[in-house]
């Protein structure tokens, strides 16, 4: 426990799913958290001690001014999580041309946006770091993911970029890169579907462990990625995908 107690950290994504048990991990282990969302109001599901600025991270003026007041709360900052992502379904065949735009102005400007108005503060920590969440769509060709494989895979290469140029500042800038994760996104993506349940059961054959991640498993990745004891790694992605990247088995009998 109190494995960031002292450090501020800002959230964004942080209303729900992935975000939201970042936000809770975080204040768990003593960090003063701030939420950026652009959900409405201060989601319920907040722990109480949590700060929440609302923003969209496609819109500019509103990020910088997000991130002005979650530091301005904070009273400093050394931890930023980008987290704020959105999903796509279909082949390159499939998609528009607004779709492109719309997944990759939040997944991946939108991480510049969010990174940019936050880096001054992160200069001024003697322990800031930066953690992106990607995805295992960024290692691994998953069919009918083109949008958002192409927009994770940017994401990977944007954190050894600002990996390399955060050096010089003093900020580590490392990804996690989650398998098939338990959260509203793919809850709505089951409900899409004719037969909710096989989807599921193909979804959790899919990672050789045989089940879908846990956002508290993805969580606990970032923790230690943001936390000091993590000092030495940079430029790096860890994968919380029960084996998906790497391994490859042989059927179950």
């Amino acid at each position: 426990m109190d494995e960031l107690k002292g450090l501020k950290a800002l959230v964004t994504g942080g209303a729900s799913g992935i975000g939201l048990a970042i936000a809770v991990t975080f204040a768990a282990e003593g960090a003063a958290v701030v939420v950026l969302d652009q959900v409405p109001g201060r989601p319920d599901t907040l722990p109480a001690e949590t700060g929440y600025v609302m923003a969209s991270v496609t819109d500019t003026a509103a990020v910088w001014s997000a991130v002005a007041a979650a530091v301005e709360t904070l009273g400093g900052l050394d931890i930023l999580v980008n987290n704020a992502g959105i999903g796509a379904q279909g082949t390159v065949e499939d998609a528009s041309d607004d779709e492109w735009h719309r997944v990759l102005d939040v997944n991946v400007v939108g991480i510049a946006r969010v990174s940019r108005a936050a880096w001054p503060a992160l200069r001024a920590s003697a322990r800031a770091a930066v953690v992106n969440t990607g995805s295992i769509a960024a290692t691994a060709g998953l069919p009918q993911r083109a949008v958002y494989s192409a927009s994770k895979g940017a994401v990977a290469a944007l954190t050894r970029a600002m990996a390399a140029d955060g050096m010089a500042d003093g900020i580590r800038v490392n990804a996690v890169n989650p398998g098939t994760a338990d959260t509203p996104w793919v809850g709505r993506l089951l409900d899409s579907v004719p037969d909710p349940a096989a989807e599921r059961a193909a979804l959790e054959a899919r990672q050789p462990h045989g089940r879908l991640v846990s956002a508290g498993e993805i969580a606990h990745a970032v923790l230690y990625l943001a936390s000091p004891r993590a000092g030495s790694t940079t430029g790096a992605e860890i994968a919380v995908d029960g084996g998906m990247a790497g391994l490859r088995l042989r059927p179950r009998a």
